[in-house]
């Protein structure tokens, strides 16, 4: 009825439901394109673009990468539902762990003790013990007693089924709530017809030999597009990394959402591939925070930043040392995150002829950090934005702007710290001799 489905939105998490004030998302952002719904013919157009830049990656180099927006390829509403689910999804299993004494625990080291997690889904009304017994007897789960985030995730799988039958306790209203808001069937198509086109992309690319970037975009619609990211890496990353997911080191959250992905590759045996970027929405994620009334989900300063970025790239860099199944590309503007990279990767003896790790940078910008990289042997690419010139110039020049700080810092010191960097990368010395 209209009136329980009004009820409904109400109560849903804030920063998930669409806001007319910010249904353009193209309104200050001023670091990335964004695209518009228009319908599902525009997708359509959108994916045949893509495929023109797949083929046209594979033919100019042997490597090549292609970047790809979800946010292209389907109604961004879906993403924000979509995202809705899996956040209380997650946010659940965090209130059951503080339940069970274990808040402030990193993501990862959280274990939920089965006997306790039925009676708490027992107790709520959501599955009496009998019913949620076959939950956690599957191949892994639960096998050790305990339950941890990716077990806990694998529920809501679309292989399992589960998702329609779960509630979840609204935390405000203390109401139970169909975890997915039945889809309309309209809805469900949209999703399906996305998830096609996202196929049709990575299979092209497979043939190709030309891997996959799937661009992060707003914290609202993140959740689901890594999600989706992450089923397409399951499938298409078995002996290589296609398929590559972005984090933004920006978001509080990003060295959980990293721990997490890599450790589910390490589970289940495929090559994980990221791309690592401080972030592009910034103040368009700030302002919507504050207007319509939830946490700011952005890191305070960009020495937090920084360090998370170091953190996540470390963590990244020492599953490659340990599995050589992970690859990363770092997609920064900065020159101490450049040479922090070439440092460890000298320390965890990764060398750069592996190509597991790429550096990133966009045409027309620091070229005086992806020449010397270039020479030295490193795989090192260029991002190039293509369309339209009047859809184009504008996202570069305000690329060329927002840099400009760069630019005024091109001083002799930073010139004679790149002249040595360059000098020892020649001559070999970066690295010891035997590798």
């Amino acid at each position: 009825s209209p009136s329980s489905s009004t009820a409904g939105a109400e109560q849903r998490e804030k920063q998930y439901r669409a806001h007319r004030g910010f249904g353009d998302r193209r309104g200050g952002v001023i670091s990335a394109r964004t695209y518009f719904y228009a319908d599902e013919a525009k997708c359509d157009q959108h994916m045949e673009t893509f495929l023109r830049c797949i083929d046209a990656s594979g033919g100019s180099s042997e490597d090549g990468f292609s970047a790809i927006k979800l946010t292209a390829l389907g109604r961004p509403q879906f993403l924000l539902q979509f995202s809705e689910v899996l956040v209380k999804w997650r946010r659940f299993f965090h209130q059951m762990a503080a339940e069970q004494g274990q808040a402030g625990r990193a993501a990862l080291e959280m274990k939920l003790e089965v006997e306790k997690l039925q009676e708490a889904l027992a107790n709520l009304g959501i599955a009496t013990k009998a019913e949620s017994q076959h939950w956690f007897t599957g191949e892994n789960l639960g096998v050790s007693g305990t339950v941890d985030l990716l077990d806990w995730n694998s529920l809501i799988d679309s292989r399992t089924k589960l998702s329609k039958l779960l509630l979840i306790p609204n935390m405000q209203t203390g109401q139970l709530e169909p975890l997915l808001s039945r889809f309309t069937e309209e809805e469900d198509l949209q999703m399906k017809r996305m998830l096609q086109r996202m196929d049709v992309l990575a299979k092209r690319a497979t043939e190709k030999g030309v891997r996959l970037m799937v661009d992060a975009e707003q914290s609202y619609f993140q959740p689901a597009i890594s999600r989706l990211t992450l089923e397409m890496q399951r499938r298409f990353n078995r002996d290589r990394a296609i398929i590559f997911n972005t984090y933004q080191c920006y978001l509080k959250e990003a060295y959980d959402n990293v721990t997490v992905d890599v450790e589910l590759s390490r589970r289940e045996g495929w090559h994980f591939g990221t791309k690592l970027v401080r972030g592009a929405y910034m103040e368009q994620e700030r302002e919507r925070a504050a207007q319509i009334g939830y946490e700011d989900p952005i890191n305070p300063t960009y020495e937090k930043t920084n360090e998370m970025y170091h953190r996540c790239l470390d963590y990244i860099l020492e599953e490659i040392k340990h599995s050589r199944k992970a690859n990363v590309m770092v997609a920064s503007h900065n020159e101490d995150t450049v040479k922090f990279t070439l440092r460890r990767m000298m320390e965890l003896g990764i060398h750069p002829s592996e190509k597991k790790v790429y550096f990133g940078q966009l045409l027309g910008m620091c070229d005086q950090i992806t020449f010397p990289l270039g020479q030295a042997g490193f795989p090192v690419y260029k991002y190039v934005p293509y369309g339209p010139v009047n859809e184009v110039l504008p996202y570069l020049s305000r690329r060329a702007q927002e840099n400009r700080g760069f630019m005024e810092r091109a001083n002799q010191e930073r010139d004679l710290l790149w002249r040595e960097v360059k000098r020892r990368l020649l001559a070999g010395s970066l690295f010891s001799p035997n590798h």
